[in-house]
C-alpha cells in the first residue's frame, strides 16, 4: 500500500538524573561527595532508505520515542545513555512541525544518519557541587526533558523527469517501455493510482529517474480527481515530460489537452510552471499519415514545436530520441537549455 503522509509524534529521550551519594569506605570516615552523572536521553534519528518506497509504517507505528537516560550511581558512575530510536523512511520524505508548520528536516541522501531530535542532557551528581565552603552537597541536578512535538511525514517521489498527462495517455506505457518499472497498464482512466518510478538505462553507464503520476484532469490542481493528491510528487523533478494522445481517439484534442495540463501545473504552484519541459506526442502508430500530428504542430507553433518529439510507447516507436533529448537538456548549461 502506497502511503505518503503519516502523522507522528516525535519524543526524544529525557536525560537521566545525577545522584546523591558519599563514600563510605573504611578507615576514612569523612568520605567526600561521589555522586555520579545521569545519562544523556537517546536521539531521534532519521536514515534515507532508497529501498523503501512508502511510509505505511509510519501510519501504524506513529510514536518515536526514545529511551531515557539511565540515573547516576555512587562511585562517581554516570548513567548509561538512552538507547537511540532509529527510523528508516524513504528518500523525500519530510519532516514537518503539525503546530507551526515548519520543516524540520527533507530526507534526500540515502544511508546518512540525520539527528532530528537531541536528547536531553544527564543531571550532574552531587559531586561537581562540593566547594571548600560546603563539602557535603546533599543536592544534585535533574536531567533535563527531550525534545517533543507533533509531527507530519510527508513522502514527495524524488526523480529527474516527472510525467504529466491526461489519463489514457500512455504514461504507463511510456515509463514501461523505456525502464523497468512496471506500472498497471490498461485501456481505461486512472489505472495508475500511485506515483510509480523507473530508472532509464542509457550507454556507457548513464541514467536518469523517471517519475509517472495518476493522470491530471481539468481541476485537478482544486482537488478533482487524484491530481491535488500526486500533483506534489513532480516538485521535485528537474524535467517535466508533458504525455498527450494525438490519435484521433483521444478524448480532447491535443493542443487543448496540452493548455489543460500547463493551467493545471501552473495553477498548483510550487514553482512547477517554471521547470524545463519536453512534450511527447504519443500514439503515432495509429496516425498512419501523420495528419493529427501535423496539425498539432500547426496548432502549437514552430516554438513548442521544437519541444515536440512524436512516440509510439506500445509500438517502441521514437523513444531513443526522447530519451536522449531529456538526458541531454538534464546534463545541459543554461546556455543549452530550451
Amino acid at each position: 500500500m502506497f502511503v505518503d503522509s503519516a502523522k507522528v509524534f516525535v519524543k526524544s529521550g529525557d536525560g537521566g538524573p545525577g545522584c546523591v551519594s558519599f563514600r563510605r569506605e573504611k578507615y576514612i570516615p569523612k568520605g567526600g561527595p561521589d555522586g555520579g552523572d545521569g545519562g544523556w536521553g537517546g536521539n531521534i534519528i532519521f536514515i534515507g532508505d532508497a529501498t523503501i518506497d512508502s511510509l505505511v509504517e509510519y501510519r501504524y507505528k506513529s510514536r518515536l520515542v526514545a529511551e531515557k537516560g539511565h540515573h547516576g550511581s555512587g562511585n562517581n558512575r554516570s548513567g548509561k545513555q538512552g538507547k537511540d530510536f532509529v527510523a528508516r523512511v524513504p528518500c523525500g520524505t519530510i519532516l514537518r512541525n503539525e503546530d507551526t508548520g515548519e520543516i524540520v528536516y527533507e530526507v534526500t541522501v540515502p544511508d546518512e544518519p540525520v539527528v532530528i531530535a537531541l536528547g536531553g542532557r544527564g543531571g550532574k551528581g552531587n559531586q561537581h557541587f562540593a566547594t571548600a565552603t560546603h563539602q557535603t552537597p546533599r543536592f544534585c541536578q535533574p536531567g533535563l526533558p527531550g525534545i517533543e512535538f507533533n509531527g507530519v511525514l510527508e513522502l514527495k517521489v524524488m526523480a529527474d523527469v516527472g510525467l504529466v498527462g491526461l489519463p489514457n495517455a500512455g504514461k504507463s506505457s511510456l515509463i514501461t517501455a523505456v525502464s523497468k518499472a512496471h506500472p498497471k497498464v490498461a485501456d481505461y482512466p486512472f489505472t495508475t493510482l500511485n506515483p510509480v518510478v523507473g530508472v532509464i538505462e542509457l550507454s556507457d553507464f548513464r541514467t536518469f529517474v523517471m517519475a509517472d503520476i495518476p493522470g491530471i484532469i481539468e481541476g485537478a490542481s482544486q482537488g478533482k480527481g487524484l491530481g491535488l493528491k500526486f500533483l506534489k510528487h513532480v516538485e521535485r523533478t528537474r524535467l517535466l515530460l508533458y504525455v498527450l494522445d494525438i490519435s484521433q481517439f483521444a478524448d480532447m484534442p491535443p493542443e487543448q489537452a496540452f493548455a489543460v495540463l500547463q493551467q493545471e501545473v501552473k495553477d498548483f504552484g510550487q514553482g512547477l510552471e517554471e521547470k524545463q519541459f519536453l512534450i511527447a506526442a504519443n500514439k503515432i502508430d495509429i496516425d498512419a499519415d501523420r495528419q493529427a500530428l501535423d496539425r498539432f504542430l500547426k496548432e502549437v507553433g514552430p516554438e513548442l514545436a521544437a519541444r515536440v518529439f512524436p512516440i509510439s510507447a506500445a509500438a517502441r516507436q521514437g523513444l531513443d530520441e526522447l530519451v536522449a533529448a531529456l538526458y541531454k537538456i538534464l546534463h545541459a548549461t543554461d546556455e543549452e537549455q530550451y
